[in-house]
């Protein structure tokens, strides 16, 4: 079965690369040392430490296992973008100003993949009800979200790359 294609932007594959490098080198010896530990207390059918660093080395791996993964496949959207997408449109890597209309507040969101995504540090997921209604769009359009508290609408303000 083929592997589904991850768009990332440059600067969430770094910090995926950065991640896994960590967990790989640091991270793995730091679990080698407390198995070590507590391996030296005896015995281990009755050892919580040695049960509890053998757990936290089981997370690690499939850490590792799905960074490698998401990395594996891996689509930089700068790179395809720029052939491909009209620049004024909003898409993955682009940073947008909304104004919500009704209430007049202004809001900045980078367009991320879902990776990525940190809303409370203002990346958005292109998954997201907002990022997949402005998809697309360009500055001076007006689109409408369905959100649990019912639709709102916003103007795009700004699309920036």
């Amino acid at each position: 079965m083929a592997e589904k294609v991850i768009s990332l932007t440059l600067e969430g594959k770094a910090k995926l690369e950065a991640e896994l490098a960590e967990l790989k080198s640091t991270k793995r010896e730091e679990i080698a040392e407390k198995i070590k530990v507590a391996r030296s207390y005896g015995d281990l059918s009755e050892n919580s430490e040695y049960d509890e660093a053998k757990n936290e080395q089981a997370i690690v791996e499939a850490r590792i296992a799905k960074l490698e993964a998401t990395l594996k496949n891996a689509v930089i959207v700068e790179d395809e973008a720029a052939q491909k997408v009209d620049e004024d449109r909003i898409r993955l890597g682009t940073h947008i100003t909304v104004l919500d209309v009704e209430t007049g507040e202004k809001m900045d969101y980078d367009i991320v993949s879902s990776i990525e995504a940190d809303p409370m540090n203002g990346k958005i997921s292109d998954d997201s009800p907002l990022g997949s209604a402005v998809l697309g769009k360009k500055s001076g359009e007006t689109v409408e979200v369905e959100a649990p508290i019912g639709i709102l609408k916003y103007e795009i303000l700004s699309v920036e790359k």
